[in-house]
């Protein structure tokens, strides 16, 4: 059985974060571990508070898990300080590294940033180079490419320039650009293409940048190269997104389960 490992921050309502990753794994026929960076108190409303994890702790459960068990890719989340970027990166450099996807949580749907100009610098210094997909969103391309992005050939000039930072692939996620479909760029340093979904109107949208990036993670440790990793990982998601789940009173969780719950005749 393939694995992958997922280094992220724990969401206690389930929807996000490493819960969301570990599912998506699970989901693809992929064996999930995890290095948790951080334990956050949140459910579909908003968030709480947050409690990092100590950098040696971090470091330990990325270094244990490489030296005991073959891993055939990597997902980075959200890493919201300076000193577990430079952990995670220095735990990375040390093993024979499988494709790694990052996805640079630094601003949120809302267009809220989560990470501030100090720590998006050394993610892209220090973790740019690891990575073979990076998976900004329409809001964290704009910030990483510095120009505004209105348009598809904006978002082609933002891939280019998140390659010539340091990263191996890019997917740039259109969800936020607006209208009846979302389209997202796909950039391997010499060919573009572009994935068109229909935009689906629901308020259950939970995860979905950690679904989308673990399942493009997934894909990659199957063995697929990664036009088709990124288009299966497509696939996935619009399906997770049409069965979401109404759960809670705020933005409810995609369903990383929906095809395996149809096949097995559950609602």
């Amino acid at each position: 059985m393939k694995v992958a490992l997922t280094v992220a921050g724990s969401d206690s309502s389930g929807g996000a974060g490493i819960q969301a990753d570990i599912k998506t794994f699970q989901a693809h026929g992929v064996f999930a571990m995890s290095a948790i960076t951080a334990v956050t108190v949140q459910n579909t409303r908003k968030v709480l508070a947050v409690q990092e994890m100590e950098p040696h702790i971090v470091h330990g459960q990325i270094a244990c898990l490489f030296e005991d068990i073959p891993i055939h890719a990597v997902k980075i989340g959200m890493v919201s300080s300076i000193r577990l970027i430079e952990t995670i990166a220095d735990a990375l450099k040390k093993v024979a590294l499988p494709p790694v996807v990052l996805d640079p949580v630094m601003i949120s749907k809302s267009g809220y940033r989560l990470l501030k100009q100090d720590a998006q610098d050394a993610l892209v210094r220090h973790l740019f180079p690891l990575a073979d997909v990076v998976t900004p969103n329409i809001f964290e391309a704009q910030a990483l490419a510095g120009h505004e992005i209105r348009n598809l050939d904006q978002m082609k000039d933002a891939a280019r320039s998140l390659l010539d930072r340091g990263a191996g692939k890019v997917v740039v996620k259109g969800g936020h650009l607006g209208g009846a479909f979302s389209t997202d760029i796909l950039f391997d340093g010499t060919e573009f293409r572009s994935l068109e979904s229909r935009r689906l109107e629901t308020r259950n949208t939970h995860g979905t940048g950690c679904t989308f990036s673990s399942a493009i993670a997934a894909n990659l440790a199957l063995g697929k190269d990664f036009f088709s990793a990124v288009t299966l990982a497509k696939q996935y998601i619009t399906g997770a997104i049409e069965h979401a789940l109404d759960l809670g009173k705020g933005h409810g969780p995609t369903h990383h389960f929906y095809d395996l719950y149809a096949r097995a005749g559950l609602e």
